[in-house]
């Protein structure tokens, strides 16, 4: 039997996809351009990492999320010509209480501002509450990524409690605010239409 010769086109796989943007596993081809974006000044300053990595340590990243049950973490590339942008993860996934942690970044200014950030996690809502049968989706944001608690409220994430001073980035305290979706806000808003 022969495989026909569409089902090797090698267009990037496309696990979800929107009008502008698609998600897309990770693979140990990516190391390199995940490397890079993790030294971007403004993803560490907005993500709080002040952690340095090796490329092994990345590609070791890589390889342990592909195999880890309560993670999927996948790449945002533009539809138009594939380039990768940032990424996105639902992490720390709970199969008993169904909940798990969105995070997602951005790699740089200019793709920023243009709806690719809600974009994109409208999608992986959409996988976590109708694929994976997740109750809530939390994540966590520190006080001064102004933009992304606006795009979070603009998918409709609430606010639900602050940790005072839990991060001490660039010689002061920040506090990380706390905001979650529930499945049936998330239906009520995204399937009833």
């Amino acid at each position: 039997m022969s495989i026909p010769s569409t089902l090797w086109n090698p267009r990037p796989v496309r696990l979800l996809e929107g009008e502008r943007v698609y998600l897309r596993p990770v693979s140990a081809e990516d190391a390199e351009g995940y490397f890079q974006m993790l030294f971007n000044p403004e993803i560490r300053r907005l993500t709080g990492t002040r952690r340095a990595f090796t490329l092994e340590e990345v590609r070791r990243y890589i390889e342990a999320k592909s195999g880890d049950n309560a993670a999927v973490l996948l790449l945002i590339a533009l539809r138009d010509d594939d380039a990768v942008i940032g990424d996105i993860a639902l992490q720390d996934i709970d199969q008993v209480n169904r909940n798990a942690n969105l995070r997602i970044a951005i790699d740089s200014e200019q793709h920023l501002g243009k709806g690719y950030g809600p974009e994109s996690i409208k999608l992986l809502l959409e996988y976590g509450f109708g694929i994976l049968n997740l109750h809530r989706i939390e994540l966590q944001v520190f006080d001064y990524n102004g933009r992304a608690i606006k795009a979070y409220e603009k998918v409709g994430f609430k606010r639900e409690g602050v940790q005072r001073d839990a991060l001490y980035y660039n010689h002061r305290y920040h506090d990380s605010i706390w905001m979650s979706m529930l499945e049936d806000e998330y239906r009520e808003r995204y399937c009833s239409q």
